[in-house]
């Protein structure tokens, strides 16, 4: 059987390198590095040392130095360390050399990530996004000592042709299997397709939360919505987005969804592989930017995740950002900082729930900007209408008369072409 999931061994204790490149590199080395360490230990892998390495231009064969490389290799084994995890992207034969030479395990952060992805997702979509995304990432990794992937065996429709390598053969399952994944998520994402365009035709505004992974997006949509959607203190602990509806204070109807968090340096095939997910803040009408403001790098967050939607064409959608875990921010020079850098900023704490009464003001106001207030007279065969626009949350009031039902209310921009003709003039 052919596994993406499967190990050789367990690892248990790893060497943590970031890079630093004399002159190009940004000093912030040892930041990346603690996310490194986080995103290991999401995997049940102790990040045990981190170590810097400045070099001055990439090597061909270990990346870094070969004498720096053998150096560590040895402190490795005096350690006991049984993986050595890079923050920089190794090439195939970078990798190949390093688990050649040290006969340990050699994995770089793309490949942590996609780990971490493939051991959180859950829906069909999800899963295949991931399997794919694997699958282009192990393709020219197949020669590898510490593989994902199970050699092929036994005969059958897979056996293989006089000649054939085992490296080919693996080689033809890879690219069989790719071919196949890629089928099923085209039928996958035109279901997903379906069901958007139908929640669509409903005339109920939407709004995604993105933000940077562990900012509390999850335990925000639990707080507004009532929903009990897994929300853990870990990365990446949403893969697949939800959606809940939430009846705001002025009555109008918001579908929110989550979405899955970013992260520096999210390896490009990995964007690509979730855009269908992601999605959901493209066609959003808004967007809930949620940062967590205790985190030194709050601000690098900030970019990552506007460059991830710039990615996506999303950037151009109004943004409420939102500064979360205020409860734990003992800086309060860099909270006063912020606020002042991000005065329409809502700051709160979904642990304490504090500050998000203010932040679903704001989202009713973000709706009712959009939404033009008006008042209406319906026959009294339009009820087809009357109930769109209940479903919608639009009514304000409503009093049937002599010569029809009347409603006033804020009309959202899918609803206003279909009413438009039943308004009363000057209204």
């Amino acid at each position: 059987m052919f596994d993406v999931r499967e190990k050789p061994k367990m690892v248990e204790r790893a060497l943590l390198i970031g890079v630093r490149i004399a002159g190009k590199t940004e000093d912030n080395t040892d930041n990346l590095l603690i996310e490194l360490a986080d995103l290991v230990n999401t995997l049940e892998i102790s990040a045990m040392e981190s170590m810097v390495i400045t070099i001055r231009k990439p090597h061909p064969h270990f990346f870094i130095g070969k004498g720096k490389a053998y150096e560590i290799m040895e402190h490795c084994k005096e350690q006991g360390y049984d993986c050595i995890v890079f923050d920089d992207a190794l090439t195939p034969a970078q990798q190949r050399n390093w688990e050649r030479e040290s006969k340990l395990c050699v994995i770089d952060r793309q490949e942590v990530i996609l780990d971490i992805f493939a051991n959180r997702a859950q829906t069909k979509e999800a899963v295949l996004q991931v399997g794919l995304a694997r699958m282009v990432y192990s393709l020219p990794r197949l020669t590898r000592a510490w593989t994902h992937l199970s050699r092929q065996r036994g005969g059958g429709t897979n056996m293989r042709g006089q000649g054939e390598t085992q490296l080919e053969a693996d080689h033809r399952i890879v690219h069989d299997r790719i071919a196949t994944l890629k089928k099923k998520l085209v039928v996958v994402r035109a279901q997903r397709e379906t069901q958007r365009k139908r929640r669509m035709k409903k005339p109920v505004p939407s709004a995604a939360i993105v933000g940077y992974t562990n900012a509390g997006k999850s335990s925000l949509l639990n707080l507004i919505t009532g929903a009990n959607i897994l929300a853990e203190d870990k990365l990446f602990a949403t893969l697949d987005p939800t959606t809940r509806q939430v009846i705001l204070p002025s009555g109008l109807k918001l579908l929110l969804t989550d979405t899955v968090g970013f992260v520096r340096k999210l390896p490009h095939n990995l964007v690509e592989a979730f855009k269908a997910t992601l999605e959901e803040a493209v066609v959003a009408d808004f967007l809930i930017h949620v940062l967590d403001v205790s985190s030194p790098e709050v601000e690098k967050h900030a970019e990552t995740t506007l460059d991830v939607l710039k990615e996506l064409g999303a950037d151009e959608k109004r943004i409420l950002t939102v500064f979360n875990k205020v409860d734990i921010c003992d800086d309060s020079f860099a909270l006063q900082r912020l606020q002042a850098q991000f005065p329409d900023a809502e700051f709160i704490s979904v642990l304490e729930n504090t500050g998000t009464e203010q932040l679903i003001r704001r989202m009713d106001e973000a709706l009712e900007t959009d939404s033009t207030f008006g008042e209406y007279l319906f026959p009294f065969d339009r009820y087809d209408l009357i109930s769109q626009l209940h479903q919608a949350g639009c009514v304000k009031e409503e009093t049937t008369r002599d010569d029809g039902i009347y409603i006033s209310g804020f009309i959202s921009p899918a609803l206003e072409p279909r009413v438009l003709e039943f308004k009363l003039s000057g209204k």
